[in-house]
């Protein structure tokens, strides 16, 4: 098989999960263009790739080093419209409430709750519990020790039970 072939099988394979993560890590529908980048990325890499990993883990963590080179991107940019160099400046912000999914009140509560979360907890409650993948795959995607991502996957659940005002996330 060759590299495109292979991407492609993987595309089929994975960009639904992918599109989700970053869904989850973003707040907005305008993750696209970073899916199409984790894939370019990935054929771009293939060599690279040893196949010691699920390919899986591999695509999970271009996202989430994309995903992170994104959010510093968007707060400078956020950071750019809100100082004012001009006098006439207005500064505007990046995310309307039309912009948010449209979700149900209750899943937006939760997606919000999730959101107010720091990045350690919001992506190993994303990769665990929103996606389902298992602790050893967790633990490589985020360069972690399973030990690690068990103790803060317990806490990043103890705080958005808190956040959701004692409702249990199971």
């Amino acid at each position: 098989m060759d590299k495109k072939e292979i991407i492609t099988e993987w595309f089929h394979c994975y960009s639904d999960d992918i599109y989700n993560f970053l869904i989850y890590r973003f707040g907005d529908v305008d993750v696209e263009d970073i899916v199409q980048e984790v894939f370019i990325r990935a054929m771009k890499g293939l060599d690279s790739f040893e196949g010691n990993a699920n390919p899986k883990t591999w695509l999970y963590s271009i996202a989430r080093n994309l995903a992170i080179d994104e959010m510093r991107r968007r707060t400078r940019q956020k950071w750019k419209s809100v100082i004012s160099f001009h006098e006439k400046h207005e500064p505007r912000s990046d995310m309307s409430p039309e912009e948010l999914l449209d979700l149900k009140e209750e899943n937006k509560e939760f997606f919000d709750a999730i959101q107010s979360l720091k990045d350690s907890y919001r992506d190993v409650l994303i990769l665990r519990g929103v996606q389902g993948i298992s602790v050893s795959e967790t633990a490589s995607i985020l360069q972690w020790s399973e030990r690690k991502v068990h103790s803060t996957y317990y806490r990043a659940k103890q705080a958005l039970e808190k956040r959701l005002g004692g409702i249990s996330y199971e």
